[in-house]
């Protein structure tokens, strides 16, 4: 029936048909990944099918996500093997998350009075001195051993075919033509990235590029696994004598070697007396929901702590990114970011952080109330949590100096546009983010970075050496508890993240930025719980990047007041916040990149979200 003849039959039923508008269809430049048995993501399109490869073979997200890890890896530009690699696992069967610390530590003879001595004023950030002991090779056979159920063999299958040649993609190509000055100081890494015309040539996009070293390093670990497991060795045992090869082996000593010739500090007995450490996530619950990271050698408490501060609040009433709320989030990154700025380090190490005291709720309110509700307070310095854990501060004397005596000065402004540009840019393709989820409850969110290019290669493994312990201080005033020694774990950023909601998985996390990974985060989270978006709406939506925090990288700047923004806010958005004290400056996106598995209780079905700020990539079925 014509429309016409439908209007003469039912004249008032086409009426209210026509007035009646159709459910909105969110608009987002990426769909929902919908997926009733798994779903993956990371950063990199075929490191996503290698992944999926592992789902095919009859493993869970673990053996999926150590595929995409070893894939990533293999790609050098996000990071190497050398790097370093944090993760949260939840297990369906205890309901228990576990963290994985998988950080290198800083090398023998890596002390402040070391450095100070060779005129840094912080440890340097690129060769073989910016380089702690490698975590992640470490991290993955530990996941894999732990809560997998494939080979070692199976799992790096993808990656070794990788290493034996996979087309080249232009990021990696222009990220290598532009480490070029670097590249051919070192070299090993002038002989893998700078020789593919003869004439010290970078490769071009498409062609094969070829790492054998790489390739022969993870041949040795799958051998060293088979030869367990004929001697009677079960799975596990195998997968751990592969390491051990690693870090104790003929791969330990090329690397040391390879290390020590270039200039750095590595010894046979920092390798072979590192370990992976399974440890307890430290957690708080935002309207019913436990959200859960890692302890404080990561930035990860930042996260929680601003929950806590934020739940009191009326944020839905504020209006998403409405100049009060962009305030609102922009004054509670400032005391939690403060607090990290001084109180996180490597628990490891004494002084003992005070991780109770930061993450008390009387301490949250105590510190909401500092807020200035109406301009940006420039001098936010970290507060005391110590009386919240029944304790005294032993560090009033460097808290009260704190920020004053840095180098004379707060470090104010000191980056122009163009070198927090090159700076963001680094730091943005120097980390990826993994997420694997799967129908039988196994989720795992992965932070892994370190080893991104300009990248020092060791020796004839073919692994790129870490760039991490520059997120060291030399100066106890700047924070007692991250000044670099020997064995121990520099403060990261990378920060995994995990939620749980009535006991079951929530929300499983992460994002690549430096300083500003744990605000997208945030940012993520609140879109979903406070404004009812979409996983994938949440991924893509506007963020904003506060800078007033200390860098953990190059010379720990601080930009107080600068604020990025979307293009998108509106003029009288940008007019109220220039008249609470902020300098702006824009971004088409800024949205992480963010990527996300959300667990649909109600359906029981899983759905994914990638950030349109990248290359990241999932795949669900």
């Amino acid at each position: 029936m014509n429309a016409s003849r439908l209007s003469r039959r039912f004249p008032l039923l086409l009426t209210v048909a026509l007035l009646v508008p159709c459910p909105a269809i969110p608009q987002t430049h990426k769909p929902i990944l919908h997926g009733r048995h798994w779903i993956v993501i990371t950063g990199k399109p075929l490191a996503a099918t290698a992944g999926a490869r592992m789902f095919e073979r009859g493993g869970n997200a673990i053996d999926a996500a150590c595929a995409m890890l070893a894939a990533t890896c293999t790609m050098f530009d996000d990071l190497s093997w050398g790097g370093e690699t944090q993760a949260l696992v939840h297990h369906p069967e205890t309901g228990k998350v576990t963290g994985i610390n998988a950080c290198g530590v800083a090398p023998t003879g890596a002390t402040a009075d070391f450095f100070k001595r060779q005129g840094f004023q912080y440890p340097p950030g690129e060769g073989p001195l910016a380089a702690i002991t490698p975590g992640t090779p470490g991290g993955l056979m530990t996941l894999l051993a732990e809560f997998g159920t494939l080979s070692l063999r199976e799992v790096l299958e993808p990656a070794m075919q990788m290493a034996e040649g996979y087309p080249a993609e232009a990021r990696f190509v222009r990220k290598v033509e532009n480490g070029r000055n670097l590249l051919r100081h070192w070299p090993y890494s002038r002989q893998l990235f700078l020789s593919h015309d003869g004439r010290g040539g970078a490769p071009v996009t498409g062609q094969v590029f070829r790492q054998p070293d790489l390739l022969e390093t993870l041949r040795k670990l799958v051998e060293a696994e088979t030869r367990a497991l004929e001697s009677g060795m079960d799975r596990k045992a195998a997968i751990l004598a592969a390491q051990d090869r690693f870090y104790q082996g003929d791969i330990a000593a090329e690397f040391v070697r390879g290390s020590r010739e270039q200039g750095g500090l590595h010894t046979l007995e920092d390798l072979a007396a590192w370990r992976v450490k399974l440890e307890d996530p430290v957690q708080t619950t935002y309207k019913g929901i436990e959200v859960y990271k890692l302890t404080t050698w990561t930035q990860g408490p930042v996260l929680l702590q601003m929950l806590n501060l934020l739940e009191p609040l009326d944020l839905q009433a504020m209006g998403y990114n409405s100049a009060r709320y962009i305030h609102t989030l922009y004054q509670v990154m400032n005391l939690a970011f403060a607090d990290r700025d001084f109180y996180y380090g490597d628990p490891s190490f004494p002084p003992d952080e005070p991780i109770r005291g930061l993450l008390s709720r009387d301490y949250a309110d105590q510190r909401r109330g500092q807020i200035d509700r109406e301009r940006n307070d420039r001098r936010v310095k970290p507060g005391d949590p110590y009386p919240f854990q029944d304790s005294t501060n032993p560090h009033l004397e460097l808290l009260e100096q704190w920020g004053r005596d840095r180098r004379g000065n707060r470090a104010e402004g000191a980056r122009g546009a163009e070198a927090r540009a090159r700076a963001d840019a680094a730091f943005l393709a120097g980390t990826t983010s993994i997420q694997a989820a799967d129908a039988e409850g196994w989720a795992v969110s992965i932070t892994p970075s370190g080893g991104w290019l300009p990248v020092c290669i060791a020796g004839r493994t073919g692994i790129g050496m870490s760039q991490r312990m520059q997120s060291f201080v030399l100066d106890e005033r700047e924070n007692p508890f991250n000044v670099v020694a020997p064995g121990k774990r520099p403060r990261v950023t990378l920060t995994p993240t995990l939620a749980l909601k009535e006991g079951r998985p929530f929300l499983c996390f992460s994002v690549q930025g430096g300083d500003a990974q744990d605000q997208n985060l945030l940012q993520f989270f609140l879109n979903m719980v406070e404004f009812g978006m979409t996983v994938q709406e949440a991924s893509e939506a506007a963020n904003i990047t506060n800078h007033q925090m200390y860098s953990s990288f190059g010379d720990h700047e601080s930009e107080p007041g600068l604020l990025t923004l979307t293009d998108e806010v509106p003029s009288w958005v940008r007019r109220e916040l220039e008249r609470m004290g902020y300098r702006l400056e824009f971004k088409p996106r800024n949205s992480g990149p963010i990527t996300a598995i959300y667990f649909d209780q109600e359906h029981g079905t899983l759905q994914g979200g990638v950030s349109n700020d990248g290359e990241d990539h999932g795949i669900a079925w």
